[in-house]
């Protein structure tokens, strides 16, 4: 079997929430999906899990963090710079917040942070290995 990783988001509006993760490039998965839950599909190992609040305290009785808090930031490796700016526009379009941490161009890696509609923080990233500087490769 494929390692696969299920990332679970409390989402406050689970149609808003779909909407905003498909224009960002996942897919939805109906087979894991109801009115309760949706299954947004990144990769074949990647998968995001939208839970309403209600069905998220069936997992865990702890608090659900404000909006305006982090936790963690879960970055997500494009093909291209241009990718990372379609992702970021289309997170704006869709009730997203974009580039709420300063971007980040390295030449060789150029990442951008974007928030959901209810807070939770992703980071679009592209990279050329090839491109790294030597004193880079060696930290």
């Amino acid at each position: 079997m494929t390692a696969m990783i299920f990332v679970n988001l409390p989402v406050t509006n689970l149609n808003t929430s779909m909407a905003f993760y498909q224009a960002l490039g996942f897919e939805n998965n109906p087979q894991f999906t109801d009115q309760t839950a949706a299954c947004m599909v990144w990769s074949e190992a990647i998968h995001v899990m939208l839970l309403t609040h209600d069905k998220w305290r069936h997992f865990t009785d702890r608090p659900i963090p404000p909006a305006n808090t982090s936790e963690v930031m879960l970055a997500l490796l494009m093909s291209s710079r241009e990718a990372v700016d379609t992702m970021l526009q289309s997170a704006a379009d869709k009730g997203g917040t974009a580039d709420i941490n300063p971007v980040q161009d390295l030449g060789f890696m150029y990442g951008r942070a974007l928030a959901d509609p209810d807070g939770h923080i992703w980071e679009a990233t592209w990279m050329d290995p090839t491109a790294m500087p030597a004193e880079e490769k060696n930290r």
